[in-house]
């Protein structure tokens, strides 16, 4: 990831769920606030209930993934929380491209087509 870093304490986490923007579609939940730094801060978060390590892993990887490939035509500057809801267990990967893209628009950061 060129333009981004990982959010990875519990702390940032908490502070995104408090203050940011959440906005919601079938397969995810996305978090985003402003930051102070020139760069996106992106997490990954999937409960036990969508699945078993194996399933939760699978799913942070193909979220890190089509992020990974559409992360040039998202804005930087923002701290970005993906939460996986249970419906997206048996998701293909340009579903989940799609949806990421639906939810970057939602929210006013996909800049792309």
């Amino acid at each position: 990831m060129k333009f981004s870093e990982s959010l990875k304490k519990n702390k940032d986490f908490q502070v995104v769920y408090r203050k940011g923007k959440s906005l919601a579609n079938k397969y995810l939940v996305m978090y985003v606030m402003k930051n102070e730094i020139e760069r996106n801060r992106i997490g990954i978060s999937a409960s036990k209930k969508v699945g078993n390590s194996v399933v939760r892993h699978h799913l942070a990887r193909l979220i890190r993934e089509n992020y990974r490939l559409l992360e040039e035509n998202f804005q930087c500057g923002y701290d970005i929380i993906i939460v996986v809801r249970v419906s997206a267990k048996e998701i293909t990967f340009a579903d989940m491209k799609s949806a990421l893209i639906h939810l970057g628009k939602l929210h006013d950061i996909y800049k792309g087509k």
